[in-house]
Formats: structure tokens, C-alpha cells, sequence
């Protein structure tokens, strides 16, 4: 099928979604702070030599809380945009994905826990 003026490329979906991306690190301090976490796990790893199993442990870590934190802010820019006013359902919607950012990280912290703990007391 060829794209049409309402069916983007390949390319430009591509674009978009690095768009959002972008969006998501310069309008979330959350995302930030999570990338610095990230880039620190990523320097630790590295530096105790973990397994590729620990690598496939953290970054199934690290892109849970990623994906979670995408998925917050979406629902967070879409809430506001139809809830303007404020609305016990938008505060729940919003709370609930924030509460899903905040299981993530926690299981994330978890992962590193188990994989960089033992290296330590070893």
C-alpha cells in the first residue's frame, strides 16, 4: 500500500516517534532522572563485567521504566487536553499511570539489586 496524505512512511513514523521521544526528555524531569539512573546501571555493569543474562535482566529493567514513563506522559498531555478543568476520573487516570512508572522503577531497582548486590559482597 502507498502512503497517502493520511498514511505517514515508514521513515516519517520513524520521525515522529523520535519527536516523542524528545518531547518526553525535555518536558519530564522524571525521564531525565531516569536516564541518569540509566547511565549510571549502564557504567556500574559495565565495569563489574556483568553476564549477558545481568545485561538482559537491566535492560528489560531500564525499557520497563522507560515504556512506563512514555506511556505516563502520554496519558498525562492526553488528560489534560480532554480534562482541562479538573475531574476526579483525570486525577485517578493520571495517578494510576503514574502509580505504573512508580512499579517499574521499583521493580527496576529490584533487577539491579539482584544482579549488582552479590557482586559486591563476593
Amino acid at each position: 500500500m502507498k502512503p497517502t496524505a493520511t498514511s505517514p512512511t515508514r521513515l516519517a513514523s520513524f520521525g515522529h516517534a523520535l519527536r516523542g521521544i524528545r518531547v518526553l526528555f525535555k518536558s519530564q524531569v522524571n525521564a531525565r532522572l531516569h536516564l541518569l539512573a540509566a547511565t549510571l546501571v549502564v557504567a556500574l555493569g559495565w565495569g563489574l563485567q556483568v553476564s549477558a543474562s545481568e545485561w538482559l535482566a537491566l535492560v528489560l529493567a531500564m525499557s520497563a521504566v522507560f515504556t512506563a514513563e512514555a506511556l505516563n506522559t502520554a496519558l498525562e498531555l492526553v488528560v489534560d487536553l480532554v480534562s482541562p478543568e479538573w475531574h476526579a476520573l483525570a486525577r485517578d487516570a493520571k495517578d494510576v499511570a503514574a502509580g505504573a512508572v512508580l512499579l517499574a522503577s521499583m521493580g527496576a531497582v529490584v533487577v539491579g539489586g539482584l544482579v549488582f548486590l552479590p557482586k559486591f559482597f563476593n
